[in-house]
């Protein structure tokens, strides 16, 4: 009988069937190993990442000037890829390894490095929010923004009634200046805008007479309502030649429109100053706040009426007059109740019988 290619005597594979055969178990195995290797990598890419050590996220900051390396390692240490190489990898696969943006990332737990490399690739990064609130001065706002540990750069104080009292938006590392401006652009659109949309016929002849009166009408009252009210009152007075006689006009002579955490006292109504509007006609010489659209609108557009008047009502708010003497009237009663709140302070707390 003939032997079969490759067998020996005894039917058994030659020694170099033997190794073509070690030859392609071989193959197999890395095939194998390169098919589990590459499952592997596409779930580290596209499965769900690890889970955040505390809370929901987890922030990871990435700095100007980092390359594809620091990034990838950052992202590893932080506990939100498993495998920074995966990362590199497929950054790299993607064409994004040259499209990463610096900066402050929150990064959902279990988010998966997709996800992740997607955020960086397109700057997906915090926005942190600052409020300059209605009625707040320059230096207030100045102080607001050095306050912010999160920005860069010194805060230089804006001009009085130069910015849009607001809600802004930040990322870690803005500088102070460059956020500042910001408002005071955003200052100078309100302005124009509702500027082109006055009432003909107002008592002031440019934006930042409006704007000065429109900062008055802020400090003057905190109940939203009653804006256009006070502004009618002002603009009134204004076209009879009458002194405005705002207290928050004083106030701002005195202390730059800090709070005195008290009422005027008579001769601090009768300190001159150019702000001092008892004493003074017309306007005062810069806006005493920064004002807030509401406010301006309302000097801008404000409502028809004979008002001259107005005094606090014990509520918060106030009651108005036309004549001075429903305006004496009104303010009687106002000190009445000015004179019960001081004689139940003096007496203590009221205690109900039981």
């Amino acid at each position: 009988m003939s032997r079969g290619p490759g067998l020996g005597s005894s039917g058994d594979l030659t020694p170099a069937r033997r190794w073509g055969v070690g030859l392609a178990a071989a193959g197999a195995t890395l095939a194998l190993i390169a098919v589990a290797l590459a499952l592997w990598a596409v779930w580290s890419y596209q499965g769900p990442g690890p889970k955040a050590p505390k809370g929901g996220s987890t922030t990871v900051i990435l700095r100007h000037g980092a390359g594809l390396t620091e990034i990838a390692s950052a992202l590893e240490r932080a506990h939100v890829v498993r495998s920074s190489p995966v990362f590199m990898a497929v950054a790299q696969l993607t064409g994004a390894a040259r499209e990463l943006k610096a900066g402050e990332y929150a990064v959902a737990s279990r988010a998966s490095m997709a996800r992740i490399l997607d955020d960086i690739r397109n700057g997906r990064v915090v926005r942190h929010q600052l409020t300059v609130p209605e009625g707040f001065t320059a230096e207030m706002a100045a102080e607001l923004l050095s306050a912010t540990p999160l920005l860069s750069g010194a805060a230089p104080q804006a001009p009085e009634g130069a910015i849009e009292p607001d809600t802004y938006q930040y990322e870690l590392g803005d500088d102070r200046a460059a956020v500042l401006k910001r408002m005071m652009d955003a200052r100078d659109q309100m302005l124009a805008t509702l500027w082109s949309r006055r009432q003909p016929g107002l008592p002031f002849a440019s934006p930042e007479e409006a704007l000065t009166l429109a900062s008055i009408v802020e400090k003057e009252t905190g109940v939203a309502g009653e804006r256009p009210r006070i502004a009618a009152v002002f603009v009134n007075r204004l076209r009879s030649g009458m002194r405005l006689e705002s207290d928050p006009t004083v106030i701002y002579g005195l202390s730059g429109g800090r709070s005195l955490g008290r009422g005027l006292k008579l001769s601090e109504l009768a300190t001159p100053t150019p702000y001092n509007t008892y004493l003074v006609n017309g306007l005062p010489p810069t806006p005493i706040s920064n004002p807030g659209r509401a406010a301006l609108a309302a000097v801008l557009d404000p409502p028809k009426s004979t008002e001259l008047y107005f005094v606090a009502d014990g509520s918060g708010g106030h009651v108005f007059a036309s004549t001075f003497e429903a305006h004496r009237r009104n303010v009687a009663a106002w000190r009445a109740v000015e004179k019960s709140r001081a004689a139940v302070g003096l007496a203590g707390p009221v205690v109900a019988a039981k």
